[in-house]
């Protein structure tokens, strides 16, 4: 098995690496082959940074990787363990079944178009976000090529179900459950009044659907967000928002499911 890890820079994630090596040198007799190039299996020591960290540097593999989250950090939602469970992560990947199971969750696919005709398609694990750094951003919306609103305010977030929990959650969007093949479209502090409408509640869409976001061309720049990931430009012309055709797999050795995750993070193991 080819065996990547990716850190942080934490001395205690390094600490933690140095000794999950050892402990796969020693217990694995061979069977475990260290290759940052063309892994098998992605092991992330840190939080959920670094787990998005991981994903973007791997973008390109995602077919032939499987992710592996050891939580170090200040939140793990994506970690199936903690760092002082190191002799029982160790002992499910060395000790593996033949063809091991994965948990695949949706992605993001966002395709930036520019004034001078150009693209970019980039992927989210967790959601991207468009705002102006200045003034409010004006923009049509459409929906399979339908103008749905016009939207004023602050910015539109477009979220997967895992990101669900995460910018997404802290601005109202409803938390979504991985099994559904959709993507999360929400507002920031849109404006509303008698003269500007939008719905003004999260939508959620179907994997068959696009979409699009209409910039108002004034010039003003914009910022596009994606994961850890941002540009500013005043050139983009619209962004259109799917389901990306790519999922991230985790490898299921013990694979917390997605509503455990979401209690443990947000509301703690005690329910009263």
């Amino acid at each position: 098995m080819k065996i990547a890890v990716y850190s942080n820079n934490v001395p205690h994630s390094r600490a933690v690496v140095s000794l999950l090596k050892e402990k796969l040198i020693a217990r694995s007799e061979g069977r475990v082959i260290f290759d940052n190039e063309k892994p098998e299996v992605v092991i992330t020591v840190g939080g959920d940074g670094t787990l998005l960290g991981a994903f973007h540097h791997y973008t390109d593999q995602l077919d032939i990787i499987r992710f592996v989250g050891v939580h170090t950090g200040h939140l793990g939602f994506y970690a199936d363990w903690q760092y002082f469970e190191l002799d029982e992560l160790v002992e499910s990947l060395v000790n593996q079944e033949t063809t091991p199971k994965t948990v695949k969750y949706p992605l993001l696919h966002a395709k930036i178009h520019y004034t001078d005709g150009h693209e970019e398609n980039v992927l989210a694990l967790n959601e991207a976000a468009i705002k102006r750094p200045l003034g409010t951003l004006v923009a049509d919306v459409y929906i399979q090529n339908e103008l749905f609103e016009r939207f004023r305010g602050d910015g539109l977030t477009a979220s997967t179900p895992t990101g669900s929990t995460a910018y997404n959650k802290a601005i109202g969007g409803a938390v979504m459950h991985p099994s559904l093949q959709a993507i999360q479209l929400a507002e920031i502090a849109s404006i509303n009044s008698r003269v500007f409408r939008t719905l003004g509640s999260p939508l959620i869409i179907g994997n068959h659907e696009v979409v699009k976001v209409q910039l108002e061309n004034d010039g003003s720049a914009v910022t596009f967000s994606y994961d850890h990931l941002n540009k500013i430009s005043s050139n983009i012309d619209w962004i259109s928002f799917q389901v990306a055709d790519q999922k991230i797999q985790f490898a299921e050795y013990r694979h917390m499911h997605f509503w455990h995750r979401v209690q443990s993070s947000f509301i703690g193991t005690e329910v009263r």
